[in-house]
């Protein structure tokens, strides 16, 4: 059986989710379960990108340590989820070392090796 891979743009965390964010769950959560009630084989996969300069600011603008803020984040988007009953497989964040990294690291290291990154000076 063909496997269908259905994912969303993961959500940048330097705030609480909006109406934005929920449009595109439940688009993307309405894609599985049309392919799951078809009787596809069905991953579905949703997160944050918890990396960059704009989380750390907003963390210090809110007063609250980066990994307290970033978690409270998390937990308002997984909570806008579950009221939405978004019926998704994995929930990945990038700032987890064991479930992110991994991946990463490898895809980063073919790009690498391909010659698709490399360094040189612009001018």
């Amino acid at each position: 059986m063909k496997k269908f891979y259905i994912t969303t743009a993961i959500a940048y965390t330097n705030a609480k989710p909006h109406m934005g964010h929920a449009l595109e769950i439940i688009q993307a959560d309405t894609f599985a379960r049309m392919y799951r009630i078809i009787g596809k084989d069905v991953v579905f996969q949703t997160g944050t990108d918890e990396h960059g300069v704009k989380n750390r600011r907003s963390a210090e603008k809110a007063g609250k340590e980066i990994r307290n803020f970033l978690d409270d984040i998390v937990d308002s988007y997984k909570n806008m989820y579950a009221k939405l009953l978004v019926s998704y497989d994995t929930f990945l964040r990038t700032s987890d070392i064991e479930a992110h990294y991994p991946g990463a690291q490898k895809f980063r290291n073919k790009l690498m090796e391909a010659g698709d990154i490399y360094k040189k000076k612009y001018i």
